[in-house]
């Protein structure tokens, strides 16, 4: 995002030193786009800009200047949380060895999920258990992340039986300088299973929504490290919320088969759209009015990822020793599906816009 033509033809001849794909987007540049990125380069003018936009601070920000960095590269880089300022040419070997750094086509950068439900007790949060299990024993990634973004949700550790497994939960995660290590997170976080940490919330007086700048660490962190990261989003408009929803991949709707869940629903698909093009619907069983799924996703405009029926003693399963799943279990076909689907759409790696 380099509007000076003399200094982007400068940057073209540093990524290509660096073996760096460049993308090089029509502005304004979407929110997604620029969430989605391992690493954003720009400008003075492209600073500001972003700025004035909106766009959401994150890491893996970096710009460049014709010359040595003055006061106005020093205030724009600030305004834009950019990471480093860097003058150009004097400063290209520099601006090679950060895009040397970065995540290359083929590397191990991660992908993520948003899963939210289309009305209250849709049991969204059941399903992003059920994603990350079923993305652990099936090898999806090495690792797998489970993010509690739902301050109202009593805790995902519940749901998934671990509640007393020893761990940060998101009132005891300290980010310092906007950052965390992947693999120390992947160390402190409790786990449900080899290679599946989960971020939960907690309850009681110190239950509360996750911070903005732990979301945004945490998030570049996994997708750094390769992981699949998994977000349970609340419906009650966190100030995380939107990151979440931006930062994904594939935002997944789950949605019961019922009249008033798919119009509650109509409002919640608006929502999503305006962070993210990328969202599509789970169904869930029972359909007590023989409403069936293609009518849901016909309603909502929305393409169907899958459909499950009702799995047999959910409830108390949950209540006495957390979320399991069996092989050919409603829940475990559902997960199944969307991760089929996330592995079909490929998004840009190893790019810079």
């Amino acid at each position: 995002m380099v509007r000076d033509a003399g200094l982007r033809d400068e940057v073209r001849r540093v990524a290509a030193a660096a073996d760096c794909g460049l993308i090089e987007p029509a502005e304004p540049v979407g929110r997604q786009a620029w969430s989605a990125t391992p690493l954003v380069v720009l400008d003075r003018a492209a600073a500001l800009a972003s700025v004035q936009a909106g766009l959401a601070r994150r890491p893996g920000v970096l710009l460049v200047g014709p010359t040595a960095p003055v006061m106005a590269d020093w205030q724009a880089a600030t305004a834009v949380g950019a990471e480093r300022v860097i003058g150009l040419p004097e400063g290209s070997a520099e601006l090679v060895a950060v895009l040397g750094e970065r995540p290359q086509s083929g590397g191990r950068d991660g992908a993520v999920v948003a899963v939210l439900g289309g009305c209250g007790g849709a049991g969204a949060s059941v399903f992003a258990a059920a994603l990350a299990l079923t993305a652990q024993s099936t090898g999806f990634r090495p690792d797998v992340l489970l993010i509690d973004g739902d301050p109202r949700g009593g805790g995902l550790d519940l749901v998934l039986g671990i509640e007393d497994r020893p761990g940060l939960r998101w009132p005891g995660l300290v980010i310092e300088a906007g950052r965390v290590s992947a693999g120390a997170l992947h160390d402190a976080l409790p786990s449900a299973g080899a290679g599946l940490h989960v971020l939960s919330g907690e309850r009681g007086s110190t239950a509360g929504g996750p911070p903005t700048a732990g979301v945004r660490a945490v998030l570049a962190a996994g997708r750094a490290a390769g992981d699949l990261v998994i977000c349970d989003v609340g419906r009650a408009g966190g100030p995380a919320d939107p990151l979440f929803l931006e930062s994904a991949d594939l935002v997944v709707l789950v949605v019961p088969a019922e009249l008033r869940a798919c119009a509650a629903a109509e409002s919640m698909t608006a929502t999503v759209a305006a962070h993210n093009p990328n969202q599509g619907l789970v169904v869930r069983g029972p359909a007590p009015g023989g409403l069936r799924d293609t009518d849901v996703a016909r309603t909502l405009d929305l393409p169907l990822l899958a459909s499950m029926r009702p799995q047999p003693r959910l409830a108390q399963g949950l209540e006495r020793h957390g979320l399991r799943l069996r092989r050919r279990s409603p829940l475990r076909g559902a997960a199944d599906a969307v991760l089929d689907v996330l592995a079909e759409r490929p998004v840009a790696r190893g790019r810079v816009a």
